[in-house]
């Protein structure tokens, strides 16, 4: 087996164009990721500081930033509506790659909401619906009936998006890449945004 020092010093992750690097590992993950391969971790925090993390899925992007969707009375809705400096992580094991995210939210058009929303299977619609997401739940039944309920009052016609429903974009102003390289001498580069656009520098692993 080489030694450390042997290895291949070639860098893999090359400077330029953040977005044009996501989409290169993005289009491959999602030829070689068995699951949700636009699943990405979102963190958030209150005013003071106190962080959470949960899982969300990418609906969008474009050099303007990464799209995603919920319940704005949720949680990270609620949160998002105080701070809005937020973090994302994608993980693709299959490629043994992550990039992460750092940048500020705002909150898509109505018409873009409202055209994802009715892009959902219709019971998906249906539950964003029936759930007040985060709040306390006394039983499943109980979330169970609220569904049948909103399933038969918008029987035969279009499900309406609730208004605390809706879209948010993360315009990015740092992205870092990270590629597994052997013995742990991983490889990562950080682009950072400024006045003259994005620039790079490879770290430390």
């Amino acid at each position: 087996m080489a030694h450390p020092s042997e290895t291949d010093a070639r860098e893999v992750i090359p400077h330029g164009d953040p977005f044009a690097l996501f989409t290169q590992w993005y289009d491959e993950a999602r030829e070689t990721e068995p699951n949700d391969s636009n699943a990405m971790a979102l963190a958030t925090a209150t005013p003071d500081g106190q962080p959470s993390v949960r899982m969300v899925l990418l609906k969008g992007y474009d050099t303007s930033g990464f799209v995603f969707y919920t319940n704005g009375h949720s949680r990270k809705g609620q949160e998002i509506a105080a701070n809005p400096q937020v973090a994302l992580l994608f993980h693709w094991k299959s490629l043994r790659r992550q990039i992460r995210i750092e940048g500020t939210l705002s909150s898509v058009s109505e018409a873009e909401a409202e055209a994802y929303f009715h892009s959902r299977a219709r019971d998906s619609q249906l539950g964003a619906v029936a759930s007040d997401q985060s709040a306390p739940l006394d039983s499943r039944e109980t979330f169970l009936a609220r569904y049948e309920d909103v399933r038969a009052r918008f029987e035969g016609g279009e499900v309406e998006r609730p208004a605390h429903w809706g879209g948010w974009r993360v315009r990015p102003q740092a992205m870092e890449f990270w590629h597994d390289r052997p013995y742990r001498l991983h490889e990562r580069r950080r682009f950072a945004h400024g006045p003259e656009g994005w620039a790079s520098s490879l770290l430390y692993p």
